[in-house]
C-alpha cells in the first residue's frame, strides 16, 4: 500500500488509547500492509503500531528476523497482529529500546523475557505464539504503543536510564 509519515513524540496521538478492530475488511488489510511497508522502508526497524502513523486502532506488525539479535534466536519473522493480548508472561530483563516515534532517545526499560499473545493474524485467523527474548520485548513494546504508552514511560529513572542518541 504505502509508507506512512511516523509521527514523532510529543504527538498526542500517541498518548491515546487505541480501539479493538471489530469487522476484518480490507481497510484493516491495508492498514497492515501500510504498517509493513513503513516499517520496511524505516532499514532499521523492528515493530511499528498502529498509532505511531495516526491510526487509534489495534494493530501492530513485528519482525525480529533481520536484527542481528533476532537473528541470534528462534523468533516467526513477520507477525501481523490485530487486537493483540499478552495472556501470560515470564521472566524479567533490562534492556535498552528504542523507538522510532522517540527518534533522540534510547532507554533502559523492564520487560517480560517470555510472553503468550493471542491476536488475529492478515488472514482474520486466531492465533496464540510464545515469543521469547528480542521478539517478546518487541511484541511488549508495540503492544504498549497500543495503550498510549511509550517507551518512556516505562523507564525506571529518566535521570540514569535515559540516554540521547549519537547521529
Amino acid at each position: 500500500m504505502a509508507v506512512k509519515t511516523v509521527l514523532v513524540y510529543p504527538e498526542p496521538l500517541l498518548k491515546e488509547l487505541s480501539v479493538p478492530i471489530d469487522g476484518f475488511d480490507d481497510s484493516v488489510r491495508n492498514l497492515l500492509q501500510d504498517l509493513v511497508d513503513t516499517m520496511i522502508d524505516a532499514g532499521h526497524s523492528v515493530g511499528i503500531a498502529a498509532p505511531q502513523i495516526g491510526d487509534l486502532r489495534r494493530a501492530v506488525v513485528v519482525d525480529v528476523s533481520n536484527s542481528k539479535l533476532g537473528k541470534k534466536q528462534q523468533n516467526h519473522g513477520l507477525i501481523q497482529m490485530v487486537n493483540p493480548e499478552i495472556i501470560e508472561r515470564e521472566g524479567s530483563c533490562e534492556v535498552r529500546e528504542g523507538c522510532m516515534s522517540v527518534p533522540d532517545y534510547t532507554g533502559n526499560v523492564t520487560r517480560a523475557e517470555s510472553i503468550v499473545v493471542q491476536y488475529q493474524d492478515e488472514n482474520n485467523q486466531h492465533r496464540v505464539i510464545r515469543a521469547e527474548g528480542f521478539e517478546a520485548i518487541a511484541i511488549q513494546h508495540e503492544i504498549d504503543h497500543l495503550d498510549g504508552l511509550l517507551f518512556l514511560d516505562r523507564v525506571s529513572s529518566l535521570k540514569t536510564g535515559l540516554f540521547r542518541r549519537k547521529h
